[in-house]
C-alpha cells in the first residue's frame, strides 16, 4: 500500500511539472487522498481491533470485516483512481471547463466514497453495536446475499447502506436494509439480464422479464438506477368525465409485448383470449359498463345469479364504505362504478397478456402493480371493502389461500366487507373452498352457489358472498 502511495505521488510530481491546467495540482491532490484513505481501509481490516482494545464489552459486538468483498472493492478503487489519472495524463480532459471537471471529479469523489463506506459497513459500529440489524452483527457470514450475484448493480442494491451519520436514523436502525425475494436466487440468470444496464441510461425494453421474476416468487424486485421507457408519443390523457368510458389513445401504450398491437384489436377480442382471464375487459361499451349496476347471467333454472350489485352491497353499511381494494383481472371497471357512488377504489392487477395498469391509469382510476405474491402495502386495520373476481379461484392452492385470505383480513377494518365475486371451481372442491372461507368467521350478509354455464362442462360452479369482518378483542 505505501508502494502505491508513493506512485501516485511521484505521478502527481510529474504531472505538476507538465503545467497542463491550474486545477490538476489540486485534482492529483485529492486522489492521492483517496489511495490513502483506501489503504487504510485495508489495513484495518487486516488487523483484528481485539489487540488495540480490551474492553470487553467492545469485543463482544465487534464485527470482522469480510475480506473478501473488502479486497473486491478495493481493486475497483485502485482502478478507477488510476483510470481517473491516467485520463489526466493524457490531457483527454484538457479541452473540458473548469465546471465540468468539477462535476466530473465530483462523481468521481462520491463513487469512491461510496465504494470506502461499503467496506467499512463491515467493519463494527461501537456506538450503536446493541441494536444493529441481525445482517451486520457478529455471525455475519461470508456468504451474504450479495456475493451471490455478479451484476455490481445487484451487489450494491442488496448491501446493508449505513447511516451517513453513524447513528440511528429516526426509524430506529443504523442502516437501510433492501430486499430481494428469495426465489430471486433461483432465477439469478434472469435478475442479473433484468439488472444489467447503465445507470443513467434508458432501461431495457424488458417489463415481461420483470414479470415473470414477480410471478415466479421473485418479489419484491430490487429497484433499479435506469430510466423506465414511456410511449415515444404519449398523448394528454382524456378528461376524466371522458375517460372513464372511453378507449384510450393508442400512443400512450408501449404495444412491443403485446399480440394485440391496439386497443381496437382488444375490444374486438382479435387475439383470440390472448390475454388471460378477461377476453373482454376492454369491451366498455356493451361488457363492461352493465357489470355491478344490470343483473346479468342469470341461471334459468333458478334464476339466481353470482353477479351481486354494488346498490345492494352498499345498503348493507350505508356510508361507511369509503375505501377499498379490487384484487381481480380486469381493466378498472369496477372502481369506475364504486367512484359513482363516491367509494375510492385501487385496483390491484397484473399485465396478463394485455395492459391492464396503462387501460386502469388512462382511465382515470389507481393501479397498483401487484401479484398475488405479496404481502398487501397497507396498514392493519384500515380498509372497508376488499373486491376480488376473476383472479381468485379454483386454481389456487388451499394454503395460499390461508395465506391470502389472513393478509386480506389483516387490512380490512372491523365491520369491513369481504366481497368473493364469482369464484368458480370444481364442485368437488366446493366445499373445501367454502370451509376456507369459514375459518375467518365473518358474518354472512349474501352466500350463493350457481353453476358456471359458460361451458358445456358442468362440473364447475360459481360461489359469491359478501362476508363481514367481526370485531375481535385483543
Amino acid at each position: 500500500m505505501i508502494l502505491l502511495v508513493l506512485d501516485n505521488m511521484a505521478k502527481v510530481n510529474s504531472l505538476v511539472k507538465m503545467g497542463t491546467w491550474k486545477s490538476v495540482n489540486r485534482t492529483i491532490f485529492i486522489l492521492g487522498i483517496c489511495a490513502l484513505l483506501v489503504s487504510v481501509a485495508t489495513l484495518s481490516g487486516s488487523y483484528s481491533f481485539r489487540s488495540l482494545l480490551v474492553t470487553n464489552s467492545f469485543c463482544d459486538y465487534v464485527n470482522p470485516l469480510n475480506e473478501g468483498e473488502a479486497r473486491m472493492n478495493f481493486e475497483v478503487v485502485i482502478r478507477k483512481i488510476r483510470q481517473e489519472m491516467d485520463e489526466l495524463k493524457n490531457g483527454t480532459l484538457k479541452e473540458s471547463s473548469s465546471s465540468e471537471i468539477l462535476l466530473r471529479h465530483s462523481a468521481f469523489l462520491a463513487d469512491i466514497l461510496g465504494l470506502i463506506e461499503s467496506m467499512q459497513a463491515l467493519g463494527p459500529d461501537v456506538e450503536n453495536s446493541t441494536v444493529d440489524h441481525p445482517l451486520v452483527r457478529l455471525n455475519h457470514q461470508s456468504d451474504e446475499p450479495a456475493d451471490y450475484f455478479l451484476i455490481e448493480e445487484i451487489r450494491k442494491y442488496v448491501r446493508v447502506k449505513p447511516n451517513r451519520l453513524g447513528k440511528q436514523n429516526f426509524m430506529g436502525a443504523n442502516g437501510t436494509f433492501t430486499s430481494i425475494g428469495h426465489a430471486c436466487f433461483a432465477m439469478k440468470e434472469e435478475l442479473e439480464e433484468y439488472m444489467d444496464y447503465d445507470v443513467g441510461e434508458i432501461c431495457n425494453d424488458d417489463w415481461k422479464l420483470a414479470q415473470k421474476l414477480m410471478v415466479h416468487g421473485c418479489d419484491p424486485l430490487p429497484r433499479r438506477r435506469c430510466l423506465a421507457r414511456a410511449p415515444r408519443l404519449y398523448t394528454q390523457p382524456f378528461p376524466i368525465n371522458e375517460s372513464i368510458w372511453k378507449l384510450p389513445d393508442d400512443r400512450n401504450v408501449r404495444w412491443s409485448g403485446y399480440r394485440c398491437k391496439n386497443f381496437t384489436c382488444l375490444a374486438n377480442n382479435g387475439t383470440r383470449k390472448g390475454f388471460f382471464k378477461c377476453a373482454d375487459c376492454f369491451n366498455l361499451t356493451h361488457h363492461e359498463m352493465p357489470r355491478w349496476i344490470q343483473p346479468t347471467d342469470l341461471d334459468p333454472e333458478t334464476n339466481i345469479t353470482a353477479d351481486f350489485l354494488i346498490p345492494e352491497v352498499l345498503k348493507i353499511k350505508p356510508g361507511e364504505v369509503r375505501i377499498g381494494l379490487d384484487f381481480s383481472v380486469g381493466t378498472g371497471t369496477f372502481a369506475a362504478r364504486m367512484r359513482e357512488f363516491n367509494v375510492t377504489i385501487v385496483s390491484a392487477t397484473i399485465n396478463l397478456g394485455a395492459p391492464f395498469n396503462e387501460m386502469i391509469a388512462l382511465r382515470g382510476l389507481v393501479p397498483l402493480y401487484l401479484s398475488i405474491n405479496q404481502r398487501l402495502p397497507f396498514f392493519d386495520n384500515t380498509l372497508d371493502l376488499i373486491h376480488t373476481t376473476r383472479f381468485l379461484d379454483g386454481w389456487i392452492d388451499f394454503v395460499l389461500l390461508d395465506f391470502v385470505l389472513f393478509d386480506w383480513d389483516r387490512v380490512l377494518r372491523p365491520g369491513g366487507l369481504l366481497w368473493i365475486d364469482s369464484f368458480f371451481c370444481l364442485k368437488e372442491d366446493l366445499e373445501d373452498y367454502m370451509e376456507a372461507f369459514k375459518v375467518l368467521r365473518y358474518r354472512k350478509h349474501k352466500w350463493v352457489v350457481v353453476p358456471k354455464r359458460d361451458k358445456d362442462d358442468d362440473r364447475e360452479v360459481f360461489f359469491s358472498a359478501v362476508l363481514e369482518k367481526p370485531p375481535r378483542p385483543f
